[in-house]
């Protein structure tokens, strides 16, 4: 099994991952407490299926008994480009990395798919499932488990070698292949991911709110954000990466291999003006093959009009009004704080005579 686990590591290495580890299905035995904790304090939100089957997702022996080994890839995503400089530019929506180009649901189940074929292949009568994001699978506290990296204060995996810019995808298998060290916390004092957000998300190090994090309101909340809320969200439009861009581990990052992970050039700091006037076809077919599309127009365009009455261009008041009646309600709220956001600030500007 020793000869078989390196094989499979060169091959996962070949396929395009960056890293490849293993860990038990038991290797994790706090994360059914962890869950439950918090669900039972509200802090998923509206992700319901997150109280569902939890007694798969906080226990991968339960999801499937016959496994004895949990294969945990992870690939890197590192951008080029500075995240956080898109902040800067009030007329243009930031949209995260990850989302930035293709889906990684699909790039990276394909190579799962792949190594899985041959796992079996070199081993007959060996069974596998493969997982990415889309099952009740705990990946980052197996990728943890398995020395990939470690879950950092921001409670996102972290890695030696790559930072904070990796997608993790999963092999279960029946085989029993030897194990990796679980990976060591060297977070240290640093604070960095939990001061720089701008929601203040982390109840605590290594807690998230999901109530209250960007990534959530944009992505996975519907209808009204609220009030108090949407102007901490800033020209953020889709997804927010403050937390990752700014651990100090990213001085080992590096730039993204795969080219369906390069930002396409109208997802990097897009015009407002443009995508607010998106109908759903003409969203469809700019997100075609993209995570963005899986949120809808409205709730896009919900949060491109957030990003609008954020922006303090007064030249953009007639856009955010021509959306005050359209026919999605979210869409409209949006729209007339947008509205009333950006007077409020001409008003103030006229007053002090810029």
């Amino acid at each position: 099994m020793t000869d078989l686990k390196q094989a499979l590591v060169r091959r996962a290495l070949d396929e395009g991952f960056s890293q490849c580890r293993i860990c038990r299905p038991a290797d994790i035995p706090d994360a059914a407490g962890r869950l439950a904790e918090y669900v039972a304090e509200g802090r998923h939100g509206q992700m319901g299926w997150m109280a569902e089957r939890m007694a798969w997702r906080g226990n991968p022996e339960a999801l499937w008994p016959e496994a004895r080994s949990v294969v945990m890839l992870a690939e890197n995503y590192g951008p080029a480009h500075d995240p956080l400089a898109i902040l800067e530019q009030k007329d243009r929506g930031a949209i995260s990395v990850y989302a930035q180009n293709r889906d990684y649901h699909d790039l990276v189940k394909k190579r799962l798919k792949r190594l899985g074929r041959w796992l079996i292949e070199q081993s007959p009568g060996a069974e596998i499932k493969v997982f990415v994001d889309t099952a009740p699978v705990m990946e980052k506290p197996l990728a943890a488990a398995a020395g990939l990296g470690w879950q950092g204060k921001h409670s996102n995996l972290v890695s030696q070698e790559f930072g904070s810019w990796l997608f993790l995808g999963s092999i279960f298998t029946t085989l029993e292949l030897p194990t990796d060290a679980p990976g060591a916390d060297h977070c240290g004092s640093c604070r960095a991911c939990l001061d720089i957000c701008p929601t203040g998300a982390f109840p605590a190090p290594y807690q998230v709110d999901a109530r209250r994090c960007i990534s959530y309101l944009t992505i996975e909340h519907s209808g009204p954000v609220d009030v108090a809320l949407r102007p901490m969200l800033g020209n953020r439009i889709y997804g927010c990466d403050d937390c990752l861009a700014v651990c100090p581990w990213n001085k080992y990052a590096q730039i993204a291999g795969e080219i369906g992970y390069h930002p396409r050039s109208a997802f990097l700091a897009p015009e407002l003006a443009e995508l607010a006037g998106l109908d759903d076809a003409a969203f469809r077919a700019l997100f075609s093959k993209s995570p963005v599309k899986r949120i809808g127009r409205n709730r896009f365009v919900r949060n491109v009009l957030y990003a609008i009455g954020n922006s303090g261009c007064a030249d953009l008041v007639q856009i955010a009004q021509s959306l005050a009646y359209d026919p999605d309600a979210a869409v409209q709220d949006a729209a007339r704080w947008a509205v009333m956001r950006l007077r409020a600030a001409d008003g103030e500007a006229s007053g002090s005579g810029v």
